[in-house]
């Protein structure tokens, strides 16, 4: 009974899990695009996405058990400065954050206690399994988090010369640096949503008062891309001492070509050393059995049978 009933709490879960983003994601906006009446082009910036959690009921719970959580301000700050490098912008995300990790690290915790008797019968290592799925259910929204933000920094590091070469064109076209910022985050919104988000932002801080300099520099924080702290900093000496941004821009956006092709070439001068163990383990065994199968069938097929007769 236990297998069917295990199963079918998955298939539940499953269906609700289903049910749940089938609403959100194309039942409710439908029955908002048919009160508007027309189509709506909807253009994203990646603010939208990049906002966090936005309700729901699993969110709400999630985020009154992370409420419940003491953190210390040192702690508090540093998760909203990774919450954020991925994306996160969200208020309430650093108490939904925790909430997950209270919750896998439970929901682990009891099936590793319910499951221990099936996975080995040594009473120190059901010990350890419970232990290590405690610890797992906690620390693996951390990894999660962690891959997010790498994920996000290749994103916007690969973003960076399409938008350089556009910011070009506009410097060239007489637009002031602020504007060139905005159209490019404006006309890139489609192809390059992260980086188009993150210079959205950059506009908008300098229109709320802060200045350009402050602005890059939240820019380069909030991101963490080496990258980017590179276009901040040649950003900010252009502005201070005055020289041409488009030739700046210009020759930064070469420079990161040059270096992606350069990235490139190493990843494929590697690439030799790398399948060595697959096609020692994997190919080679395969290789063997095809090329030295028959003769081996034939040597035990004749030479065992010759060997024998002459030891009789």
């Amino acid at each position: 009974m236990l297998p069917i009933t295990i199963a079918a709490t998955l298939f539940c879960f499953l269906m609700l899990l289903i049910s749940w983003y089938g609403y959100r994601r194309y039942s409710r906006p439908g029955r908002f695009y048919k009160h508007l009446g027309t189509e709506a082009v909807v253009v994203n910036t990646g603010l939208e996405e990049s906002a966090g959690p936005r309700g729901g009921l699993a969110i709400s719970v999630f985020e009154q058990i992370g409420q419940q959580v003491p953190i210390s301000p040192q702690d508090a700050a540093m998760t909203r400065r990774i919450l954020i490098a991925a994306g996160l912008r969200s208020d309430t995300a650093v108490a939904v954050h925790y909430g997950i990790k209270i919750v896998l690290c439970v929901t682990l915790f009891v099936l590793a206690i319910i499951f221990r008797d099936h996975v080995t019968a040594v009473p120190l290592l059901r010990i350890v399994f419970v232990i290590a799925a405690g610890l797992a259910g906690y620390f693996g929204p951390n990894l999660y988090l962690e891959h997010m933000v790498s994920k996000r920094q290749e994103e916007l590091r690969l973003s960076l010369p399409d938008a350089l070469d556009l910011m070009v064109v506009c410097v060239e076209a007489g637009l002031a640096l602020d504007q060139a910022i905005l159209n490019v985050s404006r006309e890139l919104s489609m192809t390059h949503p992260a980086l188009c988000g993150e210079l959205s932002l950059v506009n908008l801080e300098m229109r709320a008062g802060k200045r350009r300099s402050e602005a890059l520099r939240n820019l380069a924080e909030r991101t963490g891309e080496s990258e980017l702290r590179k276009l901040v900093a040649i950003l900010i000496q252009t502005d201070r001492f005055g020289t041409s941004i488009a030739e700046s821009l210009r020759t930064h956006s070469d420079f990161m070509r040059v270096r992606r092709r350069q990235d490139a070439e190493e990843r494929a001068g590697k690439v030799g050393v790398k399948l060595v163990f697959p096609i020692f383990f994997f190919l080679l065994p395969s290789m063997l059995v095809v090329a030295a199968g028959p003769g081996l069938l034939q040597v035990f097929k004749y030479l065992f049978p010759l060997m024998r007769s002459f030891g009789h």
